[in-house]
């Protein structure tokens, strides 16, 4: 899945800025890659892009609309689905992070077909797959993993490649989710594919290379939740990786929508994560912790983190307020 940028972030009638974090999240990565917004009330909530017509946009060099909201569900409205079908006859492409898909709009497919553009349902992967081999491959993959669902993995791959291609060591962000498929262009959403398949997805990912220093692979649940964990350990048997960063939220007091599940002891994710990546990399070891310190002041942030690194001898930062400087120097220390 390759999706031409630049885009038309459309935002539909959605009043709640949190339905809009897609397209937020594309904007704060990519902002080069999006052109402005298409929004169908004045009461929509705004990006602060230029408000723009789909011709407005044609003029203007974009080749995809991209659905940037999310709803309960992941239903495309039916007052959106003249707007998808008036901008494929203008020959954008449409991008959807939706469980719904595009094809099974009425008429959508047949009106894509004729004007000879493509659909792509991100959250959705058809194309055949191998099985993991574990095999050894060129190149070096770095891995962000997670003490549950939703604790910054994404946001922490993001900005490691970044920085590591800021630093002048090039690296590759490998999206594995829906938003960072949009947010990159390509991917693949490893939780759409048959569980058999994950890490043989991953490994097409992330083939063996000696273009470039590092992919940076965006992680996927954890293995300390019941509830995804089988993700979770599809990719780091596929990803092979050398350097693992573990993603942390302070506070949260159980696993995500699980109340009966304590949040894990961290030496025990530690072990846990090392355990299984070593299956297809005996070389595999941690460089760093990233935490979402955002439920406590920046003082007390900076003092939790300095803890961490005493108590786990590892790199400790949040990537929004402090960057993520030390783990990339943990990286180039070890001659990345």
């Amino acid at each position: 899945m390759q999706i031409p940028q630049p885009y038309l972030l459309f935002l539909g009638d959605v009043t709640d800025p949190l339905a809009a974090k897609t397209a937020r999240g594309i904007l704060h990565w990519r902002p080069d890659s999006c052109v402005g917004q298409l929004r169908l009330t004045a009461q929509t909530v705004s990006l602060q892009l230029a408000d723009l017509s789909l011709a407005d946009a044609k003029n203007l060099g974009v080749k995809t609309l991209v659905i940037g909201t999310a709803n309960a569900g992941g239903v495309i409205p039916e007052s959106w689905q003249q707007v998808l079908k008036d901008a494929v006859q203008m020959g954008f492409h449409i991008a959807s992070g939706m469980h719904q898909r595009l094809r099974d709009i009425p008429g959508l497919s047949a009106l894509a077909e004729q004007h000879q553009v493509q659909l792509f349902d991100v959250r959705h992967y058809d194309t055949p797959l191998a099985v993991g081999t574990g095999q050894q491959r060129a190149g070096k993959r770095l891995l962000t993993v997670g003490s549950d669902c939703s604790v910054g993995k994404m946001y922490t791959a993001l900005a490691l490649d970044r920085a590591l291609n800021q630093a002048g060591t090039p690296a590759q962000f490998k999206a594995t989710g829906q938003t960072g498929i949009l947010i990159q262009g390509q991917g693949i959403s490893v939780d759409a594919v048959v569980a058999d398949f994950i890490s043989g997805a991953v490994e097409a990912l992330s083939p063996g290379f000696d273009t470039h220093a590092w992919d940076i692979i965006e992680g996927q649940g954890s293995l300390m939740n019941p509830s995804f964990a089988g993700v979770s350990l599809g990719l780091l048997h596929g990803a092979q990786p050398d350097a693992l960063v573990l993603c942390h939220e302070l506070g949260r007091p159980h696993i995500r929508h699980l109340p009966h599940m304590p949040m894990p002891d961290i030496s025990e994710v530690l072990a846990a994560n090392l355990q299984a990546a070593r299956l297809t990399n005996p070389k595999a070891e941690f460089v760093g912790i990233c935490l979402n310190t955002s439920a406590i002041s920046e003082q007390e942030a900076q003092l939790v983190c300095e803890q961490w690194r005493e108590r786990y001898r590892l790199p400790v930062t949040d990537p929004v307020r402090f960057g993520v400087d030390n783990i990339i120097q943990r990286l180039v220390d070890r001659g990345a």
